[in-house]
């Protein structure tokens, strides 16, 4: 067996109805998430054994699942029970530290025809993946992406499992040995390869606008609400590609990343170089959000 096939966890998933080992969890090589990506996932973060923006996540879900005509085949309530089940199943030392419930649904089983086929019963995949915490050097430091033109679909707002045009655009970045490949089209900021990015200019906060061109990130709308609580001015705008070089600060977005600042792009310092006051204050408002859900959960279990 291949050595990445020799280290896949035997911790437990949910595929379909059933609770299985992940390595045993298998699925028809007709299924159409396979043949031709058809379909969507979700990654919810876990901290300390408890899910942060749980619902969020859920209508996003909701939001891709109807874009694909598919029909969303659990309730919230539901897709809460498994995520707790699998939660409380892991070992107690994963479970203490930062984790990711991917959740993935696709249209289902059906001979290979590029047309939907009405009635199928679509195949539901859950499981726990390790989510590394970004390094305190990187956050002390900040990080250093490249740029690339935004070569993917027209879709980009749908959270598709069709991840090719994401994961060449992320190799980018991991030969330049940098953390992140900021993307543009047409000369205006879409977003990074599995990131959203934020432009600070004299104070003000500025994200591309929710639109079919960028993924609408969980951190879209909680950004804004950090920016509010902090009294920063935040806006959503189309932001050309010469702003982003001149920004006093630039920011990624993410499930694993949380706020994160980006201190050169394309070699060219951003601002000062430095990670900045905009970040730090984003930065302290997420931790404090973080706590908040925690505690809050952890008083109604």
């Amino acid at each position: 067996m291949h050595p990445i096939a020799d280290a896949l966890p035997d911790a437990l998933c949910y595929l379909d109805g059933s609770y299985t080992p992940l390595r045993d969890a298998k699925v028809s090589v007709l299924d159409r998430g396979f043949i031709f990506g058809d379909g969507i996932y979700e990654m919810v973060p876990i901290y300390g054994g408890w899910p942060f923006c749980f619902d969020e996540h859920m209508a996003r879900l909701e939001r891709s699942l109807a874009e694909l005509q598919i029909r969303n085949p659990l309730s919230t309530a539901q897709w809460h029970a498994i995520a707790r089940h699998l939660i409380d199943a892991a070992p107690a030392a994963q479970r203490a530290g930062m984790q990711g419930l991917y959740i993935q649904v696709t249209r289902g089983v059906a001979p290979r025809d590029h047309a939907m086929p009405k009635g199928l019963a679509p195949t539901v995949f859950v499981m726990l993946n390790p989510m590394k915490p970004v390094a305190d050097s990187a956050r002390a430091q900040g990080v250093a992406c490249v740029s690339a033109p935004d070569f993917r679909w027209q879709k980009a707002h749908i959270k598709a499992t069709s991840l090719l045009g994401a994961v060449l655009a992320r190799q980018i970045s991991v030969e330049a040995g940098v953390a992140e490949t900021i993307m543009f089209r047409d000369e205006g900021l879409s977003e990074a390869s599995s990131s959203n990015v934020w432009v600070v200019k004299d104070g003000i906060v500025s994200g591309p606008p929710r639109d079919h061109l960028v993924l609408t990130g969980i951190r879209y709308g909680l950004i804004e609400r950090l920016c509010a609580d902090a009294g920063i001015p935040f806006t959503l705008r189309r932001i050309a590609r010469d702003e982003v070089f001149g920004a006093d600060e630039l920011l990624l977005s993410s499930a694993s990343k949380e706020v994160l600042p980006v201190v050169t792009l394309d070699g060219r310092a951003i601002g000062t170089g430095r990670p900045g006051p905009i970040y730090q204050a984003l930065y302290a408002g997420y931790q404090r959000a973080l706590a908040r859900s925690t505690q809050e959960q952890g008083a109604t279990a």
